[in-house]
């Protein structure tokens, strides 16, 4: 390796390694800010939050990493270029196209280097991440309460003065409200001295031992004299149990997010496997869907299935039989039945209608399901990709950019680079959502922000190799408005004006 590579190599590495450190902080404390009700006051250990951030940070590479080769390819490039080193090296016959090549092939590794991560160690890293959730709860049950404060456990409201234990599984004085369903039926408070928590790791149920208290209900009085009375019960215990469910304590529903984003925690070779799946399935259904929409408009007959031959046969006699008989069935067909009978006949047909009607429906709201499940897998599966080529989109954007704008430093850098990282994901995140709703089809919808951005990443790199620092941004935009607008643009046609000759 030259010495001219070198030193652009480790300068753009060492810039690199910087600001990926400060962004990847800057992300994990939003994990944090996201996360801080599952984590504040809930006496977890130093190891289980570490632990709970160290699996949740593999998830923020797709977004740091991009911004990351971004920022410091306008930081090392504006530094090269306003200290005139740019300018040596083109006293000394080096262009610009051959100070990038040392750095290009970094960045291959680089992106290959992320395709392995976003395929292997995102994936298991988010089915660690979703199940500890759940573990937590399991492993230490004191954490759904806090001391001191009410809690709300789904229909339940606790508060307990003390926790004690290894695990603070011993309570103090608690105090439980049972709310009601509807907020009118009957209202119970019990109170204790003392109280423990108690679980399994293999079952979602948490059960709490209550000593030496009372429990308080509401009578629903009958009458306003026993309204004013304000009746209850009371029944003192030595013991009493209570089994809560530990799905009510995920906030978030951990157990249901582990079902809904399975599509997260999947590589490759996984995911083409639940594609296939998902679309036989889907296929299937639909085919099933059709077969019974067409028993019911076409009654026990249905034209596209032949297996009972004999049926068919009986069928298509019948109706030989009605055309011999020539009946006339023109007119009202209603007129030969009496007014009560009429009424019970159209009765039947509208429910009848309704019948296909809300079944129909149905099967279009499973079907949508189905096929937003198949479009989220699609998506995960494309996004393994894009990220190895985001990072050579951020670098031809940023490298090129850096060496017209001329500065380096925490700058203009910054401001380039953060303008264009938001177009980025803004644009990313608008095309999944699209795709998501069976919008747009799932791979443009995954690289819509590299679809937009490519262009300007060619752009700029053909005016910066050729030494053309000027720039023309409205231009350059205008010029892509253009060819969209005429894609969708109809020509109109040119109409011939006719002379007369007097």
């Amino acid at each position: 390796m030259k010495i001219l590579d070198r030193y652009i190599l480790t300068s753009f590495v060492s810039t690199l390694f910087t600001v990926f450190i400060i962004l990847y902080f800057i992300f994990i404390l939003q994990g944090i800010w996201l996360f801080i009700t599952e984590l504040a006051g809930k006496d977890l250990d130093f190891f289980i939050i570490v632990q709970f951030l160290l699996f949740y940070s593999p998830k923020m590479i797709p977004l740091v990493l991009p911004l990351s080769v971004l920022l410091a390819s306008i930081m090392t490039f504006g530094n090269f270029a306003e200290h005139y080193e740019f300018a040596a090296m083109k006293a000394s016959g080096i262009s610009l196209k051959r100070a990038m090549q040392p750095l290009s092939i970094f960045i291959a590794v680089l992106a290959l280097i992320s395709f392995w991560f976003a395929n292997d160690v995102i994936p298991k890293a988010e089915y660690r991440f979703i199940n500890m959730r759940k573990e937590i709860l399991q492993t230490k049950p004191a954490m759904a309460i806090a001391a001191g404060q009410f809690n709300d456990v789904g229909a339940i409201n606790i508060k307990v003065d003390k926790k004690t234990g290894e695990k603070g599984q011993y309570l103090e004085n608690v105090t439980m409200h049972i709310k009601s369903a509807s907020g009118y039926d009957n209202k119970a408070v019990i109170r204790s001295v003392d109280g423990e928590l108690a679980s399994d790791n293999a079952s979602n149920i948490l059960q709490l031992h209550l000593f030496d208290g009372n429990y308080y209900e509401d009578v629903v009085p009958k009458s306003t004299a026993q309204m004013r009375k304000k009746p209850f019960t009371k029944v003192a215990f030595e013991k009493y149990t209570m089994n809560i469910d530990l799905g009510a304590l995920q906030d978030d529903g951990a157990e249901r997010e582990e079902i809904k984003n399975t599509y997260h925690m999947l590589n490759i070779k996984e995911l083409t496997y639940t594609i296939d799946s998902l679309e036989t399935t889907l296929v299937s259904d639909r085919n099933s869907n059709m077969e019974n929409m067409l028993l019911r408009y076409n009654g026990i007959y249905n034209p596209y299935n032949f297996k009972n031959k004999e049926a068919t046969k009986n069928i298509e006699a019948a109706k030989d039989s009605i055309k011999e008989k020539e009946v006339d069935v023109k007119g009202n067909a209603l007129a030969s039945f009496s007014e009560p009978m009429q009424g019970r006949i159209l009765q039947s047909a509208i429910d009848y209608t309704n019948n296909i009607v809300f079944n129909t429906e149905s099967n279009d709201v499973a079907t949508l399901g189905q096929i937003k499940k198949l479009n989220d897998h699609y998506l995960a599966l494309y996004e393994k990709f894009v990220i190895a080529y985001s990072c050579f989109l951020m670098y031809f954007i940023g490298a090129p950019l850096g060496a017209i704008i001329r500065k380096g430093g925490l700058g203009l850098p910054i401001v380039f680079a953060v303008i264009i990282f938001i177009m980025y994901h803004f644009v990313n995140t608008f095309g999944k959502k699209l795709a998501q709703e069976d919008g747009i089809q799932p791979i443009i919808g995954a690289w819509a922000g590299a679809m937009v951005l490519t262009p300007l990443a060619i752009f700029l790199t053909l005016k910066a190799t050729r030494d053309n620092g000027e720039v023309n941004f409205l231009g350059f935009f205008s010029t892509i408005g253009d060819f969209f607008k005429g894609l969708f643009t109809k020509k109109q046609p040119v109409k011939e004006e006719k002379q007369t000759v007097e």
